[in-house]
C-alpha cells in the first residue's frame, strides 16, 4: 500500500468519524427511543435500560426494556411496561419500587403479564409523572428466594416521545 493511499484512507476515516460525531451531537431528543405502530393501533416508544441483568447462571446478560404505549380507541389509552428475559414468580400483581430522578422511592402495584416476563402499569398517571424526569430506577423481586431485579433508565427525549406517540394515537398527552 502506497503512502498516498494510506493518507487518503486516514483522511476518509477521519471525515466519517467527524460526520458521525456531528450527527450524534445534532440529533438530540428521541435518539435512544424506538418507535413502532402495530396493526391493531397500538403505538409504542421503547428504551433500553442503561444497566444489565444477569441471567442463565451468570452466563448471559441483557438490558430490560421500558415501553410506553397508547391506543387511540382502547382502554386504558396509556400504559407502560417493563420487558424482562427472566420471569418473576408472581402471577397477577407485583410491587414495583420506583425512584424518579434520585428522589424518594415509592411503591406501586404493577400487573404481571405474558409468562411473567412483562410487568405492566396502566393509566396516564404513570406516563405523566415521567414527563419532566431525567432518570427512572425500577426495582422488583423475582421471587421469594430469587433476589431483586433493578433497571435504570435514561429518560432523555421522554417528553418528545410522549408527544410523538400521542400525535400518532390522535389523543391528548397525559
Amino acid at each position: 500500500m502506497s503512502l498516498g493511499v494510506f493518507v487518503g484512507m486516514r483522511r476518509a476515516a477521519a471525515t466519517v468519524l467527524f460526520l458521525a460525531l456531528a450527527c450524534g451531537a445534532a440529533g438530540a431528543g428521541t435518539d435512544n427511543w424506538r418507535f413502532d405502530t402495530a396493526n391493531d393501533g397500538l403505538v409504542t416508544a421503547s428504551v433500553y435500560a442503561t444497566n444489565k441483568l444477569i441471567t442463565g447462571g451468570g452466563a448471559l446478560s441483557y438490558s430490560p426494556v421500558l415501553t410506553i404505549a397508547c391506543r387511540a380507541d382502547g382502554e386504558p389509552a396509556w400504559t407502560e411496561w417493563l420487558q424482562l428475559n427472566d420471569a418473576v414468580s408472581a402471577s397477577r400483581k407485583i410491587t414495583m419500587s420506583v425512584t424518579i430522578d434520585g428522589a424518594g422511592k415509592f411503591d406501586e402495584s404493577w400487573s404481571v403479564g405474558t409468562r411473567g416476563r412483562q410487568l405492566m402499569h396502566d393509566g396516564a398517571d404513570g406516563i405523566k409523572r415521567l414527563v419532566p424526569a431525567n432518570r427512572l430506577l425500577l426495582s422488583w423481586r423475582f421471587g421469594l428466594l430469587s433476589g431483586r431485579g433493578q433497571a435504570d433508565f435514561d429518560l432523555a427525549g421522554f417528553d418528545e416521545a410522549v408527544s410523538q406517540i400521542a400525535g400518532s394515537c390522535k389523543t391528548d398527552r397525559p
